[in-house]
């Protein structure tokens, strides 16, 4: 028979409901028959115990806020009567745990991947075009239009352009993160060659674009200024032909997993992202730590309420000093705009059964595993240590998985209860944390992790999703983002626009 619910913790004071449950039903928990008050529909939350004002709803083990008034036994426990415990910034004391330690695997695992001339490692051969304003966004769209249908079967996956819209009209910290997070797609080795396009006037100009690329294959990385030649369409198409020639020079060739990099994302959450796609996400990347892998885990807002979680795990005190670091500036973002730190999630993870923003972040950071905490990046960095990295950002989807490609992940994994089509710029896993969504949305979600409520163990499940992603790294099979040409960016912005 099928459970009503699931009690995440044993020590809980509310259970998740697994269907719509109906004022007057009843369901046994810890042996005892609860009657429900209210109804409660499917992913909210129900009182197992009574809940007196100002005490704490427990969820995940942890608090996940406390009640604004008297919670009685049965009653569907939600925004209308629950409140977080968090608000302003915190003082942090250094108190290490030990770390789970993940068996090293016996057998070294491969992929099938292109060893690029600087020794970086890719996933997908392909050709990008980086723009380095967003006044050309529809030159470059039809520029790589018509490289596409002109360099075909050629010996690349495609070429592709990433639309936005800064590179102009910006100043100071802005204009840098743009520049960054453009010079970081610039060397990504999922691209076997890029065509830098420029228009001539912009902030972000040619040559100074160059300096924060550094040092680059001019073999590889060509520039063209727009403004600067007749017809820039036809003398686009010429130098992409040589960056087709020169990326089609790589050959596929067995890499070990150790190369691969993860970015780790969720959005458009529902109660059962801490539950199921989370967890899920979290055993995978034990698992490709274990084997000498990367993995990058974002959304700082997110991590407020459980960043405890990820201190208590920082492999030295400075690790644990920049991840205080991380938290508090954030916070500190927040307040410079006048905005509420701890401010509830959106109305779809609300509608979704997430009530708090603790609740949120707890299910958040179980994307990160066990596994110890390496590095701390900024917004922009690049991965430079194997193991759990985690790296500045914001919880915005499209912001957050521009950062992780920016970054060197060669794949994301994104966990949705709600859905959503998009990808970023690099293979973006869909993960739905129910099967509902999974078998209504089959042309966006990529890996089901709501098997998990069915009865499926973890480890069987997280085994099947590592096997999963080292057939997608070596394109055996391929992202609905992938197949639907769903590749965009975003870049974060704070400041002044002119």
């Amino acid at each position: 028979m099928k459970a009503d619910y699931i009690l995440v913790y044993k020590n809980d004071n509310v259970v998740v409901a697994l269907k719509d449950l109906s004022k007057g039903e009843t369901i046994i928990v810890h042996g005892r028959e609860i009657v429900l008050k209210t109804d409660a529909p499917f992913g909210h939350k129900v009182a197992i115990e009574p809940i007196a004002q100002g005490e704490n709803v427990v969820k995940y083990g942890y608090p996940i806020g406390h009640a604004k008034e008297e919670i009685a036994v049965g009653e569907w426990v939600h925004t209308h009567n629950t409140k977080t415990n968090l608000s302003g910034t915190l003082e942090y004391a250094y108190a290490p745990i030990e770390s789970v330690q993940i068996p090293v695997p016996k057998v070294e695992r491969t992929f099938s991947g292109y060893v690029r001339d600087n020794g970086d490692v890719g996933i997908r051969n392909e050709v990008w075009i980086i723009n380095t304003v967003g006044c050309i966004n529809k030159t470059c769209e039809i520029v790589a239009k018509m490289a596409n249908e002109q360099f075909k079967d050629r010996g690349i996956d495609g070429v592709y352009h990433y639309p936005h819209l800064f590179g102009c009209s910006q100043l100071g910290d802005d204009l840098l993160n743009t520049q960054k997070i453009l010079s970081n797609l610039v060397h990504h080795p999922n691209a076997g060659a890029v065509l830098v396009l420029g228009l001539g006037c912009e902030n972000n100009y040619v040559s100074q674009f160059k300096q924060v690329i550094g040092d680059y294959d001019e073999d590889r990385v060509k520039f063209l200024i727009v403004q600067e030649v007749g017809d820039e369409i036809s003398e686009s198409l010429e130098v992409l032909d040589q960056l087709v020639n020169y990326a089609s020079k790589f050959k596929k060739q067995p890499i070990p997993v150790s190369k691969l990099k993860v970015g780790l994302k969720c959005g458009g959450s529902d109660a059962f992202s801490g539950i199921t796609a989370n967890p899920l996400v979290g055993a995978f990347s034990d698992i490709l730590i274990s084997h000498g892998g990367t993995s990058v885990l974002t959304e700082v807002p997110e991590m407020f309420g459980a960043e405890t979680i990820l201190m208590e795990r920082a492999k030295d005190e400075d690790t644990f000093t920049k991840t205080v670091q991380l938290i508090n500036d954030f916070k500190d973002y927040y307040i410079k705009h006048d905005q509420v730190v701890y401010e509830n999630p959106s109305p779809g993870n609300k509608a979704g059964g997430i009530t708090t923003l603790e609740e949120k972040s707890l299910g958040c950071v179980q994307k990160g595993g066990f596994s110890t905490v390496v590095d701390v990046l900024a917004y922009g960095d690049r991965l430079k240590t194997p193991g759990l990295n985690l790296l500045e950002g914001p919880g915005n989807d499209l912001i957050a998985v521009t950062a992780l490609a920016a970054a060197g992940a060669h794949i994301v994994l994104f966990t949705t209860g709600r859905g959503t089509p998009f990808g970023g710029p690099i293979p973006t896993v869909k993960m739905s944390t129910n099967t509902q969504l999974y078998e209504k949305k089959r042309n966006w979600i990529d890996f089901n992790a709501g098997e998990l409520l069915s009865g499926r163990q973890m480890d069987d499940v997280a085994n099947e999703l590592f096997e999963y992603v080292v057939q997608l790294a070596s394109a055996e099979v391929l992202t609905h983002n992938e197949k639907n040409g769903f590749k965009e960016i975003s870049i974060f912005k704070d400041g002044v626009i002119l």
